[in-house]
C-alpha cells in the first residue's frame, strides 16, 4: 500500500515564549516492510538550529531550537510511505512460551535478537511487572502452550475484555488502573499487554505509528480526523518480533505505518521540549493517512 502521511501538532500559548528547545520523533523508520520515499518536517516559527540523529532504539530524532518571540508552535510532517506484507512466524516455530522464557534467561552466546529483547523485559517508566498482570496473562499463557498461539490469544483477550474509552484515561494513567477499570485507549492497551508479557518473563516493546481508518458507510472522510496509534511487538526466539494490536484484536498489516518503538510511550513521545515563558498551553493534533493510487503519485511529482 502507498500512503501520504500528514501529521500536524500545534501548541498555542497564553503568553509569549522567548526560547524553546525541542525534540521530535515524527520521522518514520525505513524497515523491511516499510519504504519511506520522502519525509519532511515543516516548523513554524523557523528554528535557528535543526539536526537529526538516531536514538538508542534506532528511531529518527529531530532536535530544534527557536529563539524568536512566539505565541504558537506548529510542527508538520509530510511523508510518502509504501508498506509491504509483514512476515509471520513459520509453522516450524512451535516453541512453548515457557521454553522461550528459559531461553531468554539462559542463553549466553551473542545473539542480536536476544540482546535487544532482554532490555524489553525490564520495568520502564509506564510499565512495571506485577502479580495482577501475571494472573491476567495466565488465562492465555497456559503451561507449555505454543508461544505464537498464546500471544494471539492474549491479543484477543484484551480486545474482548476491554472497552475503548478516550475519556477514561490520560497519558499518565497507571497500567493497574486500566486493568481494574477495563477501559482505555490504544496506548493503555499496548502498555497493558506489555506489562502482562514482561510479568511472565517475555520481552515486549511499544510501537508508535499510524493506521489507515475508514469513515462510516456513506460519509466522507474528514481531514485531520485520523490519529496516532499504538501497538506492540513480542520477541520470539530464533525468529524475530511478532506485532499485535490488542485495541483491534488484529495483527498489524499493510494498513499500519510504523513511526518508532521503545520500552513504552516515554521513549517515542512525538514532541517534547523546554521553554522560557509560554504560560498555559493548548494542544491540537491533526493526522491524515491517505491511500495513494499510482496516478496520484505521478501527479504529486
Amino acid at each position: 500500500m502507498k500512503y501520504h502521511l500528514k501529521h500536524t501538532t500545534r501548541y498555542d500559548y497564553s503568553s509569549d515564549v522567548t526560547l524553546s528547545h525541542n525534540e521530535a520523533r515524527l520521522l518514520p523508520r525505513s524497515l523491511p516492510w516499510q519504504q519511506v520515499s520522502s519525509a519532511q518536517l515543516t516548523i513554524n516559527p523557523q528554528p535557528v538550529r535543526l539536526r537529526e540523529r538516531l536514538d538508542f532504539f534506532g528511531n529518527r530524532v529531530s532536535y530544534f531550537t527557536i529563539q524568536e518571540l512566539h505565541s504558537c508552535l506548529e510542527v508538520t510532517l509530510d511523508s510518502e510511505i509504501t508498506t509491504l506484507t509483514r512476515q509471520m512466524p513459520p509453522q516450524g516455530i512451535n516453541i512453548s512460551w515457557n521454553d522461550a522464557v528459559e531461553r531468554m534467561k539462559s542463553q549466553r552466546s551473542f545473539n542480536p535478537l536476544l540482546e535487544d529483547a532482554r532490555l524489553m523485559m525490564l520495568d520502564s517508566d509506564f510499565v512495571q511487572s506485577h502479580p495482577s498482570l501475571m494472573e491476567y496473562a495466565s488465562q492465555a499463557f497456559q503451561k507449555n502452550r505454543p508461544i505464537v498461539e498464546a500471544i494471539q490469544t492474549l491479543n484477543q483477550q484484551i480486545f474482548t475484555d476491554f472497552t475503548y474509552d478516550p475519556e477514561h484515561t490520560t497519558i499518565a494513567t497507571p497500567v493497574l488502573d486500566v486493568l481494574n477499570s477495563r477501559r482505555g485507549v490504544c496506548q493503555d492497551f499496548a502498555h497493558l499487554a506489555i506489562g502482562c508479557l514482561r510479568s511472565i518473563g517475555l520481552p515486549a516493546r511499544y510501537v508508535s505509528g499510524y493506521m489507515e481508518t475508514l469513515p462510516p458507510p456513506g460519509q466522507p472522510k474528514l481531514q485531520g480526523a485520523d490519529a496516532t496509534h499504538a501497538w506492540l511487538a513480542v520477541a520470539i526466539p530464533d525468529w524475530g518480533w511478532l506485532e499485535i494490536d490488542p485495541t483491534n484484536g488484529t495483527l498489524p498489516d499493510e494498513r499500519y505505518l510504523t513511526l518508532g518503538w521503545g520500552r513504552d510511550f516515554a521513549d517515542v513521545t512525538p514532541l517534547k521540549g523546554v521553554m522560557n515563558g509560554g504560560g498555559k498551553d493548548s494542544l491540537s493534533v491533526a493526522v491524515d493517512v491517505t491511500p495513494l493510487s499510482d496516478k496520484h503519485i505521478l501527479e504529486l511529482f
